[in-house]
């Protein structure tokens, strides 16, 4: 489910909330079980302060529903999600914020379209839901997601 939260850029929300869905697929999460919030930069930048100690905007934040969110496995024809023990009957996996003014920012830093710069982030924080952090992981998630940019044509 995508939800704008913001009024500054016009959106296209319905191929977003596709792409979102394809992501859900391949991840194999739950269905019903992230929501992405588009919002503005002063709200991403508030939330980057009280979840994060950081200040300023960010491009995409994401906000798992438990402690210690399910890792994905690949198998040679996809990937699957592992239940972790704590408590395998939650099906919800998390929250994800996205300002698409930061994204426009990059976007064009990057020569990508702001369309395909959502897409982007939807995925990487999907990821991160998925228990992935390029913080820690010694390029496990980056390798991951460049995988997983292939698989859905983000190129």
């Amino acid at each position: 489910m995508i939800v704008n939260c913001q009024r500054r850029i016009a959106l296209s929300i319905a191929p977003l909330a596709k792409f979102c869905e394809d992501v859900r697929q391949v991840l194999r999460f739950p269905s019903d079980s992230v929501a992405v919030r588009l919002v503005s930069d002063s709200v991403i930048a508030r939330l980057n302060r009280d979840f994060r100690g950081k200040y300023g905007p960010t491009d995409v934040l994401s906000f798992p529903a438990k402690r210690q969110p399910p890792r994905v496995s690949r198998t040679r024809d996809g990937v699957k999600t592992r239940r972790t023990a704590a408590d395998p009957d939650q099906n919800y996996v998390g929250d994800i914020a996205i300002s698409p003014q930061t994204a426009r920012r990059n976007a064009r830093r990057g020569a990508r379209t702001l369309s395909m710069e959502l897409r982007v982030l939807i995925l990487h924080g999907m990821i991160h839901l998925a228990g992935y952090d390029h913080e820690t992981d010694h390029g496990e998630m980056d390798r991951f997601e460049r995988r997983m940019r292939r698989r859905l044509g983000l190129l």
